[in-house]
């Protein structure tokens, strides 16, 4: 049987980085909910780690642009505490017009945010009981990444930095998810080949930006 620890490293790192979105869309007042601005929209978006950790997430009124870690993503272990993840800087929610080009910002941060939630569930509905059953490879690594790129984002304020953060999460979830479907094509099970169903359907909700 083989060792779910991989996956289960992967998902964790995959589930802060998420976290680390939907407050930033909340701080942007870009949340979804119908009662509440950036509530969450269901069970997949884990309410009570988002509840627990948005209390933590204060200015950080030292960081700026040109600050320590403006350049680069940081290390795996250079996220503070167990969970990982960044504090947000400050952000009115009464940003002017709503412009064009922000409201692509809106929906390529929401289009990742809601991959990135279906990735997960996907993994720990329908990967996790295939790991065991049969081992397959889990690039632990670009996870990690994905996770330093959601933080390091969660530090920018508009501009071109967070729009090359915002495509670099981007691209990395879409890596995720096409080395997930290389993973399992070497095996011709039907409960393999509905798996690499839903992970296609996440990449269409990906298309190349």
């Amino acid at each position: 049987m083989a060792s779910p620890a991989p996956l289960v490293a992967s998902i964790s790192h995959q589930m802060v980085a998420l976290q680390t979105l939907q407050l930033l869309q909340q701080e942007w007042g870009w949340g979804d909910g119908p009662s509440a601005p950036g509530s969450p929209r269901g069970p997949d978006h884990v309410p009570s780690a988002q509840a627990r950790r948005s209390g933590q997430m204060r200015t950080r009124r030292g960081l700026g642009r040109g600050s320590t870690g403006a350049r680069g993503f940081p290390e795996a272990g250079g996220l503070r505490g167990a969970e990982g993840g960044a504090e947000l800087l400050p952000f009115p929610r009464d940003r002017g017009p709503c412009t064009l080009a922000r409201m692509a910002m809106r929906s390529a941060l929401a289009r990742v945010v809601d991959s990135t939630s279906e990735l997960v569930s996907v993994e720990q509905t329908l990967l996790g009981p295939l790991q065991q059953e049969r081992p397959f490879p889990v690039h632990l690594k670009d996870s990690v990444e994905f996770r330093n790129i959601c933080s390091h984002l969660a530090l920018q304020i508009e501009g071109q930095q967070f729009d090359r953060d915002l495509n670099a999460a981007h691209q990395c979830l879409k890596t995720i998810v096409k080395k997930l479907i290389q993973s399992l094509a070497n095996l011709p099970s039907d409960a393999h080949m509905v798996a690499c169903a839903s992970l296609r359907q996440i990449l269409q909700n990906l298309p190349d930006v």
